[in-house]
């Protein structure tokens, strides 16, 4: 996952609050919380980054914080909240 390219599906919205942020899925009607203002700033910049890795680098998020960045990107993408860019041809 570090080195692809992700995104938030279609049928994403967030919404930012004090914590992190609201996460609505309108194809499944599932509601998920971001947990930290980080996070949400790692999601916003996947669409314009070339790899997770690059996202979280411009977010500012320690090496050592990564593997905790990476499980949560990881479950958002399991649960369809992200999905994999498409390469451009």
């Amino acid at each position: 996952m570090l080195t692809q390219a992700w995104r938030l599906s279609d049928s994403v919205s967030l919404r930012p609050e004090p914590f992190g942020a609201l996460v609505y899925d309108f194809s499944t009607r599932r509601l998920s919380f971001l947990k930290t203002p980080t996070l949400v700033d790692v999601v916003r910049r996947l669409a314009a980054s070339a790899s997770v890795q690059d996202a979280l680098t411009d977010a500012g998020v320690a090496e050592g914080e990564q593997p905790a960045y990476l499980s949560a990107l990881h479950g958002l993408a399991t649960s369809g909240i992200l999905t994999p860019q498409e390469t451009q041809q």
